[in-house]
Parts: C-alpha cells; structure tokens; sequence
C-alpha cells in the first residue's frame, strides 16, 4: 500500500480516539461521579481540564510541529494522550481523574494540530479531496458512536474501561505512525509564542475556576471576583500581547475580516450552547429519570444521528450554497431545539426531550461541515493552520466557559426553586438537599428521609432539576441565536480567498538534511 494511505490510516485512528474521548465521557458522569465521590464542580472539571489544556495548547502545538517534525510532533501526541487515558482508567481520586484527563487534553491538542498538516503534506490533487473526506467523515462517526459506546462500555463493564478502550487503539496508531508515515516540517517555521502561550492559559484557567466556583458558593464571593477579575485582565493582556510580538500565536489582523469574526463567533456558540448543555441532560436522564447510562447514551445518540443527516447534506451543498445559509439557519435551528427541549416539569418524561434532540441535530449538521471551511478558507494557504487552530481554540473555550457557567447557572436555578417547593418539614434545609442534588445522591437523599414524605419530596427534587434544566435550555437557546445572527451578519462570500493559489512546500527528511545550495 502506497505511504499517503498509511498516513491516512494513521492520522484518522488517532484523531477517532482522540474525537471519541470528548462524547464517550459524557454518559459516563454519573457512574463517574459515584465512583470516586466526586462533588458537581469535580465533575465539571473533568470536562474543562480536557478542553482547556486542548484550546490552549492547539496553537502552540501547530508551531512546534512545524519546526520539530509533524511526525514526530503527532507520535508524542500519540504517546501522551494513551498513557493519559491509562491514567485516567487507573484513577482513585477526582484530582488524579482531572489532572490525567488534562495529559489527555496535551496529547490530545498536539494530535488534532498537526492531523491536517500531516494528511496535506502526504496527499496532493484528487487524493487529497477524498482524505480530507474520509477525515470528515471519521469525526462525524466518532461523535456519534461516543454516547452509544461510553453508555454501553459503563452500564455492562465499568466507567474506567471508556478510557482503557483508548489503549489499543493508541498503539495501533502508533505503530502505523511510526513505521509508515513520512515526516516533514514547514520550510520557513516561527518561534513559539511562549508568552501569548502563558497568558492565554492562565486566563482561560482563572475565568473557568471562578465560574464553576460561583456554583459552588455566591456569585459575591471574593474569591470568585478575584478569578473572574483576573482571568479578564489576563485575556485582555494576552490580546494586547499578540498585537506587539514579533510572531504570535494568533495573527490579530484576521479578525479584521468579518467572516472569520463570524465563524469564530459560530464555533463559539456551537459549542457553548448544545454541547455544553449535554451534560445536563445526561445528568437529568439519568439521576432523576433513572436510566442507565447505556438508556442515556442511546438517547443522546439522537442528536448525533440527525447531525449526521444533515451534515451529509451540508457537505455536499457547501460548494453551491453560501456558508452563511448553511451555518446561520444551522444555528438558529439548534436555538429552536433548545427551546423545544424547555418546559420541563416533575412529571415529564424523556420524550418531552425527543423533539428538540432532533431539531437541535439537524442544526448542529448544518453547521458543521461549512464552519470548518469557513475557517480556513478566508485566509492565504500558509496561514490555513493558524486560521483551523484558532477556530478549534473558539469550540474548545465555548465548551470549558459553557460547561462551567452553566454549572452556576443550574446550581442557583435548584436553589431558587427547592426554597419554595420542599414540603415544610424540609424547606430550612433546601442548601443541604441542593448539594445532595448535585452531588448526584438523590436517591439516597429519598431512601434516608420518613417513608411519609418522599413522594413530595421526589417531586420536589425532580420539579427543581427540572426548573433548573430549562433555565439552562433558554440561556443557550439565546448563545446559538446569537451566533446564527451573527454569522448572517458577518460571513461573506466575497471575503473567501481563491484556492487557485499553490500550496507552499514542505520539506521531507532528505530535503531538511542536504546542505544549502551555494
């Protein structure tokens, strides 16, 4: 078999485990979350820590590939995101789960920043249409498969084996990685932006711990508006930095040009809307409906699957139709499906969920396919890895923000609701009881309190969970409207730059160690 299909085999396994990691973990929460004794920030917190240390190393990770070797770049990928998965299936404590989902989240960002360049280097013509397509395709399936495989591998096995699924698969990448594929390196590579690297890191890192500490305690608290504070400052000195260095991270000129202004914005919304909202549902499924994970997950795969159709559509309209009458009513469609999904009540069942899994589905596919073209195509050919990085770096940042603003959201909203809806006997311990509801002990709460009072306290608690849902479902619904509107406002065929332009050179082995011509 010829080397570029090696690559192509190589690069696609890699970035499925890598894919698969961010849905599977999703069903697993709650069993995760029993097992270790873990709190409700800790559980946020094993989602952010990945997509942080991904958002923030992206960009970092494409600049060092191309001075070391994109190859080489992509094994130690390989190599940190495995051994952070065993990690992860070995861990006893939240602390030791959330530092080794953040290894993973490092592997995972060098492994996702350098597959494109590694398939764009190997493949040239026709060829290089139908890898870029199969690797579409790898990541429509691997987001698909996730809830489905996270909830059968956790209901029929164990929470740990999500991540221990990971270790053959990293091998056998691996291996192929190692032994079939060519190296090579930009001809022209620029320095690390260690300082913008820093910056932006420790203010994603800050503004996330203060809101998911918000959750836990009051918006008010000190500590809450240092971190909020701080995480401000930081970001806007990471700006005010990208705009004075010599080679930053983030060329600040192409957000000049309305339709990558309007594409990062749509990443952002995507992701922090419908995709940050899932853990939420998830928990609802399963601690106040009572499904496995498995019943969870198979529900969830609804939304994956009507992405699915329409992303199909949308991959082959986007040629034909403007990105922003595939991405803007994509959003708005994901909006109305959030919408559909509120109005929860105690009673509800999970089909009241069915009709806004599908709307929000079909949404979602429109979106995807076009926004990554979007990214890429409104910038020259050798600032297309920047351009991918920097809209990757917008969905990550919208779902580490999304997942813990909403934590607080939630939090308040049970709060607020328990205060006036317990039975009286239990309404001056409405704090305790919101810990233990988001602590995902609801039914041991029940089986410890009077057999006389639990029924109203069941519905109490479901009525709550569910008030607090909805509140989620409207706030999101508003992100993904904004991000529809802008992304109609802003994206413009007339800023997209002609692929017609030839591909700048890469260098191969052989070519970086023949003496410099005289």
């Amino acid at each position: 078999m010829d080397r570029k299909w090696w690559t192509l085999i190589g690069v696609s396994t890699g970035i499925f485990m890598l894919l698969l990691d961010v849905t599977i973990v999703v069903v697993a929460q709650p069993a995760i979350q029993a097992g270790l004794h873990a709190s409700f920030s800790d559980v946020q917190w094993i989602l952010d820590a990945y997509a942080l240390t991904l958002a923030s190393l992206l960009l970092t990770s494409g600049v060092l590939a191309d001075r070391y070797g994109r190859k080489l770049l992509f094994t130690i990928g390989l190599v940190v995101f495995t051994g952070g998965s065993l990690l992860c299936g070995l861990a006893v404590s939240p602390l030791m789960l959330i530092v080794s989902r953040s290894v993973q989240g490092v592997g995972g960002a060098i492994m996702f920043a350098t597959s494109l360049a590694l398939l764009g280097d190997a493949f040239r013509g026709k060829d290089r249409g139908v890898a870029f397509g199969v690797w579409g395709a790898v990541i429509g399936v691997s987001t698909a498969l996730g809830p489905v495989l996270g909830g059968v591998i956790t209901t029929n096995w164990d929470w740990r084996g999500i991540f221990l699924v990971n270790i053959p698969i990293g091998v056998l990448a691996l291996a192929v990685t190692i032994w079939r594929v060519g190296e090579s390196r930009s001809p022209r590579p620029e320095p690390p932006d260690w300082i913008g690297f820093v910056l932006l890191t420790a203010g994603l890192v800050s503004l996330v711990y203060g809101l998911i500490r918000a959750g836990e305690t009051t918006w008010s608290d000190a500590a809450v508006i240092g971190c909020l504070a701080a995480g401000t400052a930081l970001l806007v000195s990471f700006i005010v930095a990208e705009a004075r260095v010599r080679h930053p991270m983030v060329d600040l000129s192409i957000m000049r040009t309305p339709t990558f202004t309007g594409g990062s914005i749509a990443a952002f919304a995507m992701n922090g809307s419908l995709f940050a909202v899932l853990l939420f549902i998830v928990l609802y499924l399963q601690d106040v409906l009572g499904y496995s994970a498995q019943g969870a997950g198979l529900r969830i795969a609804i939304i994956s699957v009507a992405q699915l159709v329409t992303a199909t559509f949308a991959g082959r309209m986007s040629e034909r139709v403007p990105a922003r009458w595939l991405v803007g009513p994509g959003l708005l469609l994901v909006g109305m499906g959030l919408i559909v999904m509120a109005g929860l009540s105690g009673t509800s069942s999970w089909t009241q969920l069915l009709p806004g899994f599908i709307v929000s589905g079909l949404g979602a596919g429109l979106v995807n396919p076009p926004l990554a073209s979007t990214a890429i195509g409104v910038v020259p050919p050798h600032q297309a890895g920047m351009a991918s990085g920097v809209n990757a770096t917008f969905r990550q940042v919208g779902i580490a923000t999304g997942i813990a603003a909403l934590g607080s959201i939630f939090s308040s909203g049970i709060q607020h609701h328990l205060a006036s809806s317990l039975p009286p006997s239990l309404a001056g311990s409405s704090a305790a009881i919101g810990a233990q509801i988001r602590q995902g002990s609801v039914g041991q709460l029940l089986a410890s309190l009077p057999v006389n009072e639990r029924a109203a306290t069941a519905l109490a608690l479901r009525s709550s969970f569910a008030a607090g849902l909805n509140d989620l479902m409207y706030v999101t619904a508003g992100l993904a409207f904004f991000g529809g509107v802008c992304s109609m406002l802003l994206i413009r065929r007339k800023d997209f730059v002609s692929r017609e332009q030839p591909v700048p050179a890469t260098t191969t082995d052989q070519e970086s160690a023949a003496p410099p011509a005289r």
